[in-house]
């Protein structure tokens, strides 16, 4: 099956939460804070694998999460540092923020990569806090939360030469004669209902992507046939063969159909280079053949007249088209990709209040965090914690809310009674 349209959810590891300890040991004096820091969440990347042709892997699994930091342990030990995860995916795709619309990623080389969602940092834990005048801090920090997102993968595929041409033009039987490939073949419109990809070797022994792409007719750009759905994947082609079957009532009409919706899908096609292939000699009037050759060849086109059912001329296109890849450079892309800031966005300080009667529930990640790392039984982090919420303009918030003196407030399994300091 061949899927190059793809929508993923990726979560970056959150960061492990510090830890609050104490060291006791025999014949330490004193002891002190030993709380060690949260270890970093992992990061997700995107790579580009040179083996990969479809995005088919992401119809059965389309969430992807790396692992969370370890949270600080006593001794002052580090939490572990959470697992960053690769997700494959083809040389040629395009990666768009789903929420934003911005293309942030054109992977086109074997493993490259793009960083797509940066793990949290891990809290610090209370030894991190020792001071001059605080010797026994009781208090720690949380991770910070992970990088959640949408995106799209948009593939094109990356290959040296384009096969072209109208239904039944021979398309799928040439690739499956010049290189390993196996498509689907047989005598009626539209057999090839997604694009083939075949590797035909030159004589160096190095080999040539070959792109076979669904054919085209009249009114494509207007959805008639299978549209423009696949012209995306010979958008990055060095050159096009543009097959024409010689057994048809006009081949020339043919040839200029093609190219017209090639124009009205991207302009850009139509610069790049073609070359003629008449197919089907093997049944042709051969002087049909020679008057189709010297009409091309007026047009300034290379021409070649093949029969991909018995093979002939095949040996001197694919010596031609061997010369050709090496001599045309690749084109440039012109994908204009944007600063990526969303992949580092572990901002999740927003939070809500909800109010029932004279009760208050305050939610949001970076509250509800604060709160599960203090400890409310010690009047100095209860205390910072005050202060935190309140440089969070959770104080002003409730006000806003109605909130009075004597009323409840909750977070988490925090509850207590507000009264203002005004």
């Amino acid at each position: 099956m061949f899927i190059d349209k793809a929508k993923i959810k990726v979560i970056s590891g959150s960061g492990g939460n510090g830890t609050v300890a104490w060291r006791r040991e025999k014949y330490v004096d004193k002891g002190g804070p030993a709380g060690g820091d949260g270890g970093k969440g992992g990061n997700v990347y995107l790579i580009a694998d040179y083996n990969l042709s479809t995005l088919l892997d992401f119809k059965y699994k389309s969430i992807f999460q790396a692992e969370k930091g370890e949270n600080g342990k006593t001794k002052n030990q580090h939490g572990k540092n959470g697992e960053d995860i690769f997700i494959k995916v083809p040389c040629g795709s395009i990666i768009r923020d789903v929420d934003s619309g911005k293309v942030i990623g054109d992977l086109v080389e074997d493993a490259q990569t793009l960083l797509i969602a940066q793990g949290g940092r891990g809290g610090r834990g209370n030894a991190r806090f020792t001071s001059s005048v605080r010797r026994a801090p009781q208090f720690c920090e949380p991770g910070e939360p992970g990088v959640e997102r949408e995106l799209e993968i948009e593939l094109k595929l990356i290959a040296d030469v384009g096969l072209l041409g109208m239904p039944n033009a021979g398309k799928s039987t040439l690739i499956s004669v010049i290189s390993a490939a196996r498509p689907k073949i047989a005598d009626y419109p539209f057999t090839t209902l997604v694009p083939n990809l075949g590797i035909v070797k030159k004589p160096d022994g190095t080999g040539i992507v070959v792109a076979d792409i669904p054919g085209l007719i009249e009114g494509a750009s207007h959805g008639a046939g299978l549209g423009h759905e696949f012209l995306r994947h010979v958008e990055r082609t060095r050159i096009l063969l543009h097959l024409l079957d010689v057994l048809e009532e006009d081949p020339v009409k043919n040839f200029k159909i093609i190219n017209n919706e090639l124009k009205k899908h991207d302009a850009r096609l139509a610069e790049v280079p073609q070359a003629v292939v008449l197919n089907k000699i093997d049944a042709a009037n051969e002087l049909k053949v020679q008057m189709l050759k010297e009409k091309f060849r007026q047009m300034n086109y290379d021409v070649f007249a093949i029969s991909a059912a018995t093979g002939a001329g095949t040996k001197e296109l694919v010596n031609f088209v061997s010369k050709k890849v090496e001599e045309i450079p690749p084109p440039s892309f012109n994908i204009e990709v944007e600063e990526d800031e969303a992949a580092f966005d572990h901002d999740d300080s927003d939070f809500f209040i909800t109010r029932k009667k004279n009760e208050f529930t305050v939610t949001g990640g970076k509250v509800q965090r604060l709160v599960y790392v203090t400890d409310l039984r010690n009047p100095e982090a209860v205390h910072r914690l005050q202060n935190i919420l309140k440089a969070m303009g959770v104080d002003k918030a409730l006000k806003r809310a109605g909130i009075k003196e004597g009323d409840i407030v909750k977070i988490l399994d925090l509850e207590f009674t507000y009264y203002s300091e005004d």
